[in-house]
């Protein structure tokens, strides 16, 4: 597959594997468009690669509209890395929370997929790849709502793909599920229960952010008449 003049929009590119993405996406020649709603990683990304680079909240629906708008005409590649993970019990989850992750993991992530659309070639498509987590496979013991919202993007995903095949739309969509990946994110999940976090981690060689980015590059650098669909990676010592 030519990468020359491939466009990816990766969401979520101010830390852990959208971060990964970006560099990794550049490394191998493609045109970068990273977003991320910290400012400060953002910039210090920008110092790092060539790109285009985009400030934005994907819990602010209009920041969303706005990242599209300044994306430009058309892009080729869209890969939803974004995402967050309070802990969020179903018992005594907080309110707040649970908009904040149905807001990012869903919401987000399904109108970035409905603008993309939009921007890739009418008639060759273009591809799509939202992250997921093993969460959304099955429901560890502290999954709460974060591993709803898991389960969601795999409904989304699916459904997204049986409607573009349904129109006869190219445009290649799919999934990918990491088990543990050593990222702020893992810290935001594992908050208020750090000695769990650090007895994994000693106990687990954890995956490292670059181990799903080259996932990334493989879904889109396989021949044109391949989808892969899905895929689920986890460290070797992860049990489940």
């Amino acid at each position: 597959m030519s990468l020359k003049n491939k466009t990816a929009l990766i969401t979520g590119a101010s830390s852990g594997i959208g971060t990964a993405c970006a560099r990794t996406l550049a490394n191998r020649g493609y045109s970068v468009i990273a977003s991320g709603r910290n400012k400060q990683k953002i910039q210090s990304l920008a110092e790092s690669i060539d790109g285009h680079f985009i400030v934005a909240d994907l819990n602010d629906t209009n920041q969303i509209k706005k990242l599209f708008s300044e994306a430009g005409e058309r892009i080729d590649i869209l890969i939803n890395s974004a995402g967050v993970a309070p802990k969020a019990p179903i018992i005594n989850g907080e309110l707040s929370n649970f908009r904040e992750l149905l807001n990012v993991n869903v919401l987000a992530l399904t109108l970035c997929c409905q603008f993309a659309l939009k921007k890739f070639d009418p008639d060759k498509g273009g591809h799509i790849i939202n992250l997921s987590s093993m969460s959304g496979h099955r429901v560890p013991p502290s999954g709460g709502f974060y591993a709803a919202t898991k389960f969601a993007v795999k409904a989304v995903t699916e459904a997204l793909r049986s409607e573009l095949k349904a129109s006869n739309n190219k445009t290649r969509v799919a999934m990918i599920s990491p088990g543990f990946v050593d990222t702020p994110l893992l810290d935001l999940y594992f908050k208020g229960d750090k000695e769990k976090l650090k007895q994994l981690k000693n106990e687990i060689h954890m995956l490292d952010p670059i181990n799903v980015a080259e996932s990334v590059a493989h879904i889109i650098e396989a021949p044109s008449h391949v989808e892969i669909g899905d895929i689920q990676l986890r460290p070797t010592g992860q049990a489940i």
